[in-house]
């Protein structure tokens, strides 16, 4: 057995990554976390500069160390990358930076970890990369002119960044509802919508929407409830009125789905067309586990097998799924249950 051998290994010092390293450093593992950014809290910081959460501070911290500041304050996204970096130096976790895993395989002996600056070995591997891996973007935005600016949310920062006149964001989650907003300030702006827009308020008597769906239990509903499988079909509404007001004053235009495109006229289900100046795909992420090596890891969809981030796989976890165990699991607020309930698995 290789005698430098750490006990856990964790891909990923994100928030899920941050949160592992709380725990497991509660029960004095020997272990490490890996991360292929220059800083913790680097994608963060790389996010759209409107970006806001629509969590307040309460449910935006992690274990062992509370935001500062107006418990039902939305925090901006400086601010989360401010406080992930100060977690990681408070706590002391070990961290590898400007680390990128290569390969993941494993044998009768534990796990080998192949990245750019050497290999490692552990008993117990974490993977807590998250959800957000891969762009997601349409087959036909190769048909899109050349003239047309297109770039993926991932990607946008400002409006600086665009060609001169419209844009349309094609995608009405969250992050495509915000950037809408932000652009149709300063230009005409369309927005485009595979099913009807739903809204929920940011607060309701002054307090986050958020603490009254922890007192009516709908925070922690498990992914396997019938509420939590009812919360996960119908995906996350639009939080706040920002967007809705927009519509309302006509700043924002929203269409179709797309369906196909041509130089700069893109085209919706519905029959109608726009000539486009920009596009920005705020249209997701596909997963991307191709470097592990590991049979019986994923299913034939290319999808995690997992039961609350257990894999069936002994000694290998996942952290930072979407609804790993309720609507929570990927994000700040929750992140932190499934981490505790997979370090005690690993102290088993």
């Amino acid at each position: 057995m290789n005698m430098n051998k750490l006990d856990v290994l964790i891909i990923g010092a994100g928030q899920a990554g941050l949160s592992m390293g709380y725990y497991l450093q509660r029960y004095s593992k020997n272990f490490v976390i890996l991360d292929q950014g220059t800083e913790v809290g680097e994608v963060w910081r790389r996010r759209y500069d409107s970006l806001q959460l629509f969590t307040p501070r309460m449910y935006s911290s992690l274990p062992g160390l509370a935001l500062e500041g107006d418990p039902h304050g939305f925090l901006i996204k400086d601010e989360v990358a401010d406080y992930l970096k100060r977690y990681a130096i408070e706590l002391s976790l070990p961290i590898q930076l400007r680390t990128k895993v290569l390969k993941l395989t494993r044998d009768s002996e534990g796990f080998c970890i192949e990245t750019n600056r050497g290999t490692y070995w552990a008993g117990q591997v974490i993977i807590a990369t998250g959800p957000f891996h891969t762009k997601r973007v349409p087959d036909y935005a190769k048909q899109v002119s050349t003239n047309t600016l297109q770039i993926h949310s991932s990607e946008y920062t400002n409006a600086s960044q665009l060609n001169e006149g419209n844009v349309l964001v094609v995608g009405g989650g969250n992050s495509g509802a915000q950037i809408a907003v932000e652009l149709a300030k300063r230009r005409t702006t369309f927005l485009a919508v595979s099913k009807p827009l739903r809204y929920f308020p940011l607060t309701v008597a002054r307090i986050s929407v958020f603490w009254w769906f922890d007192k009516i239990g709908l925070l922690h509903a498990p992914s396997t409830s019938i509420i939590g499988r009812k919360l996960r079909e119908k995906g996350d509404p639009i939080f706040g009125n920002q967007l809705r007001s927009a519509i309302k004053k006509e700043k924002v235009k929203v269409t179709a789905r797309v369906s196909n495109a041509d130089g700069r006229n893109v085209f919706f289900v519905d029959g109608t067309s726009i000539q486009v100046d920009n596009i920005i795909w705020a249209t997701g992420f596909e997963p991307a586990y191709d470097w592990i090596h590991i049979n019986g890891v994923l299913n034939e969809r290319e999808e995690v097998i997992h039961e609350r981030g257990v894999s069936p796989i002994n000694g290998l976890y996942f952290l930072g799924l979407p609804w790993q165990s309720h609507r929570g699991s990927s994000l700040l607020l929750g992140v932190g249950d499934d981490a505790n309930y997979i370090v005690e698995k690993i102290v088993d």
